[in-house]
């Protein structure tokens, strides 16, 4: 599943391709949001942001599609409205302007709400603040660490929980507790002042740098979409690395089945 990185960039991507000209239509698979094709055309799309890994489109008429791809879906950005690649997928939603489309396959979990309704969505209600959201602090993660909800768990299962920072995932959690030298056996009440300052650190570097180089280097088991080979991109220091040495201290890396997911880490700098 993607990432808050893979997913913003996404958002972006869909953004820069409608944000701003009228709809000339909308399409939807779904019986019950046929009622909206007609009431969105000619309307404007004023946005497009994630929170954690679902996409949020809001409409100028007080209305907003909730969409997460979960496994299988995927966003795609034509050039011709009207246009529909040829794929094996299952089209659910197209939303069109005279100039480019976007369109989104495959996936099952979409719904529109209205905007001020959105906070009781019942997916959306239980996250925590986007990790990638420009206004969190690393003050108020450190809060969250503290928080009695959060404090008392292993932070190799508390990373992974969307309702303590939504956006996070396997690969940054590798990442994010070889940053801050922790062992995903740790629990933050256990944690000095220091050690939970450099987590919280840590969960908000990580996330931004891989946003900010667009895109992750080559690993096994992920999406060709998500990666990139070019010098700029975001590396792993211990994903997917195992057996090889650690870029810190030269010890080998190791992989652990964490939540049933899998972790990397260094024996040394996190023991």
């Amino acid at each position: 599943m993607p990432e808050g990185p893979e997913i913003r960039r996404a958002a972006d991507r869909l953004a820069a391709a409608v944000v701003g000209a009228p709809l000339t239509r909308a399409f939807f698979a779904f019986p019950a949001l046929k009622r909206h094709e007609r009431g969105l055309k000619g309307r404007i799309i004023e946005a497009i942001v994630p929170h954690g890994k679902a996409l949020l489109t809001r409409f100028d008429n007080g209305w907003t599609l909730y969409s997460h791809n979960q496994l299988y879906g995927v966003w795609t950005v034509v050039d011709l409205p009207g246009e529909r690649p040829e794929t094996g997928r299952s089209l659910r939603v197209a939303l069109e302007t005279a100039q480019r489309a976007i369109l989104l396959y495959s996936a099952s979990d979409v719904a529109m709400w209205r905007t001020e309704a959105l906070h009781r969505h019942p997916f959306l209600s239980k996250l925590g603040p986007d990790v990638l959201d420009p206004a969190l602090r690393a003050e108020t993660v450190v809060e969250r660490l503290r928080d009695p909800r959060f404090r008392g768990r292993s932070l190799g299962a508390l990373l992974l929980d969307q309702a303590f920072l939504a956006g996070m995932g396997n690969y940054l959690r590798s990442e994010v507790l070889f940053l801050a030298r922790l062992s995903p056996d740790r629990k933050p009440e256990d944690l000095s002042a220091a050690q939970t300052r450099a987590l919280a650190n840590a969960l908000l570097d990580v996330p931004r740098r891989s946003y900010a180089t667009r895109g992750i280097e080559l690993a096994a088991g992920m999406r060709r979409d998500y990666l990139t080979d070019t010098p700029q991109s975001f590396r792993f220091a211990v994903f997917d690395r195992e057996e090889q040495p650690c870029p810190v201290c030269d010890a080998a890396i190791v992989r652990r089945e964490v939540g049933a997911r899998r972790l990397y880490l260094c024996p040394r700098c996190q023991a």
